[in-house]
């Protein structure tokens, strides 16, 4: 696996590995926990440097796991987590992004995490109360005391991300981007091609669909949030399905898979996108992993570029609760 280099020169694996659906999320969480502990330790084996965790995950337990399983070899990894939600009674209770809630964060998370710094530390969602100066204020000064050496943003807007940048250089921005999520690409992206902030795309394979193994019929087990999410109600994915059906067509073709193409394609538009995944299987670190090694051409990425304008996608990617979270 070769490196990318996000903002202020941070240097990760070119394909990360998000940890989030082996504690919540997607159904059922895994029994056994030395199982997902073997997981993260063998995306290690397969390259995979660049570890995306967070507080609010499970909540707290997620980082539990991410710093057992990656303890032993921490000098290997870089390791980013976030702050930036109230939770109550192991629940999300709306956002809290003062500087004083910054800090109890921070320490916590450094426990759990089992270190003592925090490679990358995002403000998880944009809190409207709280002046972004005041949050990257905070976090510089977490950085000057050697607790977080990187200070990102998550789903943010252009001028939030200007705005915070301008008090603590951001190194990453991290936002849902994959074939059939297009957002960031009017405003965010330049924006980050100005400043030389780091992109860090979340569901790039767009929550298993682009996959190919997810289709109408698929029924979700309890606890699954694409049960929540128009996108994935039947009638929209019925609709949406001429999107990875041409997906697989190229990969075949290429003796990729779907979800290969779909990486290549990400990692293809610019040299500073580094995707996270996730997945509870080696298997699917490997493959995710050898998406690197698949070349698109300069017609195929066109082709890929224009394949949401022809088809279109139905269904927003939350529901509007969770719409209404997002930096606008």
């Amino acid at each position: 696996m070769h490196t990318r280099t996000l903002g202020q020169g941070l240097q990760v694996s070119a394909i990360g590995l998000g940890a989030m659906g082996m504690s919540q999320s997607y159904g059922p969480n895994p029994g056994d926990r030395d199982d997902m502990i073997a997981v993260l330790r063998s995306a290690v084996d397969e390259g995979v440097t660049f570890f995306d965790t967070a507080e609010v995950y499970g909540p707290y337990v997620n980082e539990e796991l991410v710093g057992e399983a990656l303890e032993p070899i921490r000098d290997q990894v870089i390791i980013a987590t976030k702050f930036g939600w109230d939770i109550q009674d192991g629940r999300m209770a709306g956002l809290d992004s003062r500087p004083e809630q910054i800090r109890r964060v921070a320490d916590a998370s450094l426990g759990r995490l089992r270190t003592d710094v925090i490679d990358l530390f995002y403000q998880h969602r944009v809190d409207p109360a709280v002046p972004i100066e005041d949050v990257a204020g905070t976090v510089g000064e977490l950085i000057a005391e050697g607790k977080v050496r990187h200070f990102g943003l998550s789903e943010a807007s252009a001028a939030t991300i200007r705005a915070a940048h301008a008090v603590q250089p951001v190194t990453a921005v991290q936002s849902e981007y994959s074939l059939w999520t297009r957002d960031p690409e009017a405003e965010v992206m330049p924006t980050l091609a100005e400043l030389g902030i780091g992109f860090v795309p979340f569901s790039p394979l767009g929550k298993g669909f682009l996959t190919g193994t997810v289709d109408a019929s698929k029924e979700f087990a309890p606890g699954d949030i694409r049960s929540r999410v128009p996108r994935f109600e039947a009638e929209n994915l019925a609709a949406n399905q001429a999107v990875v059906d041409h997906v697989r067509r190229m990969a075949e073709a290429k003796d990729a898979t779907p979800g290969q193409v779909a990486l290549a394609w990400l990692l293809a538009q610019q040299p500073w996108i580094v995707p996270i995944p996730g997945t509870r299987r080696t298997t699917r670190i490997r493959e995710n992993a050898a998406a690197t090694q698949v070349a698109l051409s300069a017609d195929e990425r066109a082709d890929l570029d224009a394949l949401v304008r022809r088809i279109g996608v139905h269904g927003d990617r939350y529901n509007a609760e969770h719409m209404a979270y997002v930096d606008r």
